[in-house]
């Protein structure tokens, strides 16, 4: 039997028009009960709203910081980047910044990396944003780049993108946190995950289309000398309704932004579709219950879909 892990995702802005104390309340009241029961705690990467429903003053949280300070607040927690975008952050520095989370916290962060593709926050940011196969280059690039930091000194590294000569990051990491690369990009994406991961995820998407991906990935790896099963597969459901009985599990999904392609359902339900993931190969389970700022859905997956996965 898998021995399936589970993370918690943070909710990144609030769905009810709280402001940003409030909307701090909120998620302080579910990692309350979050830290007894789940592995880890996930925040995206994102700086301003994404979505066509979120006003332009949405409060909206920065992945770094709130890592930083959501991991003193709760020590029995891993927290991971889900996932940084390569292009926001001087790679350089983003290793750093890396590297002293995993001092500070003792070991509890997960180095979560894509390549990014919101072209509006890019534009509204003033951050370049070059082509799929270019952005994908320099993620590969900026892997290179952490990885040498974290285990040479002086360190130095020199690509078509970035470079360093002679850099320090003391203290070095130790264990290196783990590396989870994001994306589901069959030719480019999921060739650097074949070459670096530690734990490969992807959000949202279909049964279907998660195990073709497991596939093309074990292509990969049979391509490049790596071991598949040295992979950790992750995968973020990005909404989970669930409810004591089925009408009330549709009616949250229709009172919800993240309805579409949302698991809809009782526990039995929910665990039922959630276990036809895991038995493809899924091994690391995060998951985003779309009742919040309540947490009554939170609360019965812990005590009812969790035992039955």
């Amino acid at each position: 039997m898998t021995n399936l892990r589970f993370g918690w995702h943070l909710h990144s802005f609030p769905v009810d028009g709280a402001n940003a104390t409030d909307f701090l309340a909120q998620n302080l009241h579910m990692l309350d009960y979050v830290q007894h029961h789940f592995e880890s705690v996930w925040v995206d990467d994102h700086v301003m709203p994404w979505a066509q429903w979120q006003s332009n003053d949405t409060p909206y949280v920065e992945c770094m910081t709130t890592i930083a300070n959501l991991a003193g607040r709760y020590p029995t927690l891993k927290f991971g980047s889900s996932v940084l975008c390569q292009s926001y952050r001087n790679p350089g520095l983003l290793a750093k910044m890396a590297a002293n989370l995993q001092w500070m916290t003792g070991g509890r962060f997960i180095f979560g990396i894509g390549a990014g593709w919101m072209i509006e926050e890019y534009q509204a940011y003033n951050w370049a944003y070059p082509k799929p196969s270019v952005r994908i280059a320099q993620l590969e690039e900026t892997v290179e780049l952490v990885r040498t930091l974290w285990t040479q000194a002086p360190a130095s590294y020199e690509g078509q993108y970035y470079r360093i000569e002679n850099a320090y990051c003391e203290p070095r990491p130790d264990p290196m946190p783990p590396i989870l690369i994001g994306g589901g990009g069959e030719q480019l994406t999921l060739r650097v995950v074949a070459k670096y991961a530690d734990i490969w995820n992807i959000p949202g998407g279909t049964l279907e289309n998660y195990t073709r991906k497991l596939n093309v990935l074990r292509q990969h790896c049979e391509a490049v000398g790596r071991n598949y099963d040295e992979i950790t597969k992750s995968w973020s459901c990005e909404a989970i309704a669930l409810a004591p009985t089925e009408a009330e599990a549709r009616q949250i999904a229709a009172n919800s932004p993240y309805n579409n392609g949302a698991i809809v359902g009782t526990p039995p339900q929910v665990a039922e579709q959630l276990q036809k993931f895991v038995d493809v190969g899924l091994e690391y389970l995060i998951v985003r219950l779309i009742d919040f700022p309540r947490r009554n859905g939170l609360e019965l997956f812990v005590n009812e879909v969790m035992p039955l996965l």
